[in-house]
């Protein structure tokens, strides 16, 4: 999975190129889909920004082995961002890498 099938699965899925981030709670890593979104005239980052903050993302998820599972969960979750509430999935990262994960991917 790269950034931009990323975004075409958010895009599919709730009509929108929402924000993402990974972040480290104690010994669990999150993918979290924000409540903003690309295409909303206050969305902080420009098209560039947002691209490339996805292509990261992408790539730590296939770095750490858990692309299928990201995939299929976003694929099947009944829950959407909201003002307030993200989509957050836990993820089991397959290697070590993950350790590396300060507090979120910028």
């Amino acid at each position: 999975m790269n950034g931009s099938e990323l975004r075409q699965l958010f895009l599919e899925k709730w009509g929108h190129s929402y924000d993402v981030q990974l972040r480290r709670q104690g010994d669990r890593v999150l993918f979290l889909v924000m409540w903003r979104y690309c295409e909303q005239t206050s969305f902080p980052l420009t098209e560039a920004e947002y691209l490339a903050r996805l292509q990261r993302v992408a790539a730590c998820l296939s770095d750490w082995g858990v692309t299928a599972e990201v995939w299929a969960s976003l694929q099947t979750t009944k829950t959407r961002p909201r003002l307030g509430k993200a989509v957050c999935l836990p993820l089991q990262p397959k290697t070590r890498a993950s350790e590396w994960l300060l507090e979120e991917i910028p």
